[in-house]
């Protein structure tokens, strides 16, 4: 089959009216190998919802792949999809296999799909044909997408956009993913595996460039070279929404003109960018209020529920995004005060006998920063404890000493086991290191996710704060935690 058919096939079926109920065997058939992680998990809903046929697997059942099997996606097995794959008959293969980016060339899964002659592709080639027609808003960034692409799906949908949108984590009352009546199609617009090269936005959002992922991005300088190939991608009539507060997205202006091309706008809290917070202040739960100004003009005053001064800058961007959508700067400015956070980002996990646990996706050093610092605004004197679990070998041998130069707003510090991902080597070793070249005068390796959960236990007194910080399991230490202080007699 000419890989141009399954994509031709797929953007004529997703421009189509639904099927009637009963299903439609004539509609194309995906294959999702990892559809249980945040990125194909959403692209699984949006494709359901647009009436396509969704098989997948993934290495573990969760709450996204049970909603996904609600939804009506047929889940393989996690052991013997290789073989369950190879039995469908003729009618009911797919006619691509779309991979996660941990999938490498042994999987079983994709090995047979190949030998069956099915295309087998990443999010970068399958976006276009999935995203053909629509106003695409593509956020991108280091650090914030998550939160951003977030604020702007519920600005939009609060004010009459039934936009489509995929975001990397769970939004209460959204989830992750919905494909959307409107033209407007909203997307965490991911730098891993150069997914984002993908897509030809409309609207593209930088929140920031700064060296991450040195396994796909060897160098800082091919790091800025995918941003910069990413936003020469903007459609000529759209335009650019960009930090002013970062010199990562500033260097992205450099040398660069608006004539023929899209319209560069900025936002941040200094002076001269195109919409500015001033006069900001931090009230009692971590959340910034600050007056907004338009091009010098003031619009309004924006109050956020979310902690943190990163925070502010995100709702900036968000609030740039809508009012070039349209929706007026009152009524996006209320939506962004309603706005009380994601899955993962600053998460309330729970209070058992006076001890609060906060969970949190930071795992590079600027985003621990970032986030011990929100959480010294909203906690005050309480004590603090950082439970840090390092992602990737790569990440923590390129930025090792300024990760364990991050937790100055922390009281004391736990380095758990590395979550290697699709890494190998020495888990204990990576995290004591760490602790080793780290200047704080309370930090130690706590060992895997069991060990630190009872360290906590052992040591924490009520008043305190546990912060659990990384982007792999970090979230069960504080789970765990919770559930032994609930049993305490």
């Amino acid at each position: 089959m000419p890989v141009d058919s399954w994509q031709n096939r797929l953007q004529k079926a997703l421009g189509a009216p639904l099927p009637k109920k009963g299903g439609d065997d004539t509609r194309p058939r995906v294959h999702l190998i990892g559809i249980g992680g945040a990125g194909l998990s959403a692209i699984a809903r949006v494709l359901l919802e647009r009436g396509i046929h969704v098989s997948g697997s993934d290495r573990q059942e969760s709450e996204r792949t049970r909603r996904l099997a609600a939804a009506g996606a047929k889940l393989f097995g996690r052991q013997g999809a290789a073989a369950e794959l190879a039995e469908l008959p003729d009618r009911e293969r797919p006619d691509v296999v779309l991979i996660s980016s941990a999938i490498d060339e042994t999987n079983p899964e994709r090995q047979t799909a190949q030998r069956l002659g099915i295309p087998v592709v990443r999010r970068e080639l399958f976006l276009p044909p999935l995203l053909a027609g629509r106003d695409v808003i593509a956020v991108s960034g280091t650090h914030g997408k998550s939160t951003t692409t977030a604020m702007i799906v519920q600005t939009l949908q609060a004010n009459g956009c039934d936009a489509g949108y995929i975001i990397g984590a769970d939004l209460p009352g959204f989830g992750n993913a919905h494909a959307g009546t409107a033209a407007e199609f909203v997307i965490e617009a991911d730098e891993y595996d150069r997914m984002f090269h993908g897509l030809t936005p409309m609207v593209a959002v930088v929140t920031n460039v700064e060296w991450d992922h040195p396994d796909c991005y060897p160098t800082p300088s091919s790091f800025v070279d995918a941003f910069r190939q990413f936003v020469a991608q903007v459609r000529a009539e759209g335009c650019v929404v960009s930090c002013g507060d970062d010199p990562g997205a500033e260097a992205l202006r450099t040398g660069r003109t608006t004539e023929n091309g899209p319209v560069w706008l900025t936002y941040g809290l200094r002076e001269g960018c195109d919409v500015q917070a001033a006069g900001e202040t931090a009230g009692a739960g971590g959340g910034y209020a600050a007056a907004v100004q338009s091009e010098g003009e003031l619009i309004g005053r924006l109050q956020l529920q979310a902690p943190g001064i990163h925070n502010l800058r995100n709702a900036l961007a968000a609030l740039t995004v809508a009012r070039r959508c349209g929706v007026p700067a009152a009524q996006v400015l209320a939506s962004l005060h309603q706005y009380s956070g994601i899955g993962r980002r600053f998460e309330l996990k729970g209070t058992r006998r006076g001890v609060t646990v906060v969970d949190d996706y930071a795992h590079h050093p600027t985003e621990i920063q970032a986030t011990l610092a929100a959480a010294r605004n909203r906690f005050g004197e309480r004590r603090i404890w950082a439970v840090f679990q390092p992602h990737t070998f790569s990440r923590t041998r390129a930025l090792l000493h300024k990760i364990a130069a991050s937790f100055d707003n922390a009281d004391a510090v736990l380095v758990t086991d590395i979550y290697a991902a699709r890494e190998s080597g020495d888990r204990a070793m990576a995290a004591a290191e760490i602790a080793a070249a780290s200047p704080h005068p309370s930090i130690r390796h706590s060992g895997d996710i069991e060990d630190t959960s009872t360290l906590l236990h052992g040591e924490v007194t009520a008043g305190d704060v546990v912060l659990t910080l990384g982007a792999g399991t970090s979230h069960r230490i504080g789970e765990t935690l919770l559930e032994r202080l609930g049993t305490d007699g």
